[in-house]
């Protein structure tokens, strides 16, 4: 092992007991304080069990508006809406990924073969779950379109945050065996670390999504206040096939470059 297992253990508690405070507060101000849809919501408590006080310092700079009745000005800079659009992936795509890095913990496999089957698990869950079917009534459509309009922004993102969380799900298993072990504070604390990295990887790709109209960012919606269709996500054609193409690619190309970080950090350690 590469560092004291006693200072790693305290560090971790430390990290835990933040991120059950940080949970707390972010869940009682969205039930009873922030205007955000369901949908964000469930994100933002999901995101803020994943990365801990890290998430509850975004969540302040993005989301709590300082004021009453001032939330949708608050939220409408493009940077916001781009966190807006990571929260979504990240709830969606973790929660996938770290539900087969579970079931996988039972079994014997290669890191090639789990890093392969917990990036098929995060997309599939993000898209037929959390995409398509919490977003097809706000999409006014049915679930298939549903999927039909998210598969593109989702696939893009998807590729970024598995691209910066690869390298780090890969390093604690290799240095830190009891990361493996999903009843492990370990576990968590190298999910919890990969998942931030894995959302400021995709966070350009995200801005140039919302940028585009190709995937929502932050929403207001108060209470008693009827869901319209989203405005933010209208998927006309504001960006030409082209581009979209060259943005995929770029996105491929992130994914590699986690992969790559990770093959050469396993044969220098090993």
């Amino acid at each position: 092992m590469f560092f004291n297992l006693e200072m790693l253990n305290g560090m971790i508690l430390l990290w835990t007991i933040l991120t059950v405070l940080s949970v707390v507060y972010v869940t009682y101000d969205l039930i009873f304080v922030t205007p955000n849809p369901y949908i964000m919501k469930t994100g933002w408590i999901l995101v803020t069990i994943y990365t801990g006080i890290f998430g509850l310092f975004i969540y302040l700079l993005s989301c709590k508006a300082p004021l009453t009745m001032t939330h949708e000005k608050f939220i409408a800079p493009l940077w916001k809406q781009a966190i807006g659009s990571i929260i979504h992936c990240l709830a969606g795509d973790a929660t996938g990924i770290i539900l087969l890095a579970i079931f996988l913990s039972f079994f014997k496999v290669s890191i090639p073969i789990e890093i392969t089957l917990e990036y098929l698990g995060g997309f599939a869950f993000g898209l037929l779950i959390f995409q398509s079917i919490f977003m097809k009534k706000m999409l006014k459509s049915s679930y298939f379109q549903a999927i039909r309009k998210t598969f593109y922004s989702e696939w893009l993102s998807m590729n970024l945050i598995m691209g910066g969380m690869i390298p780090m799900m890969v390093f604690w298993s290799v240095l830190d065996p009891i990361s493996k072990n999903p009843t492990s504070l370990h576990f968590f604390a190298k999910m919890s670390t990969a998942s931030i990295v894995g959302a400021l990887f995709s966070f350009v790709g995200n801005r140039w999504l919302v940028k585009h109209n190709l995937k929502h960012g932050m929403i207001t919606k108060r209470k008693d206040e009827k869901q319209e269709a989203m405005k933010e996500m209208t998927h006309e054609k504001t960006v030409s096939s082209t581009k979209k193409s060259i943005a995929l690619i770029l996105s491929l190309f992130g994914l590699l470059l986690g992969i790559l970080i990770s093959i050469i950090f396993v044969k220098i350690v090993r």
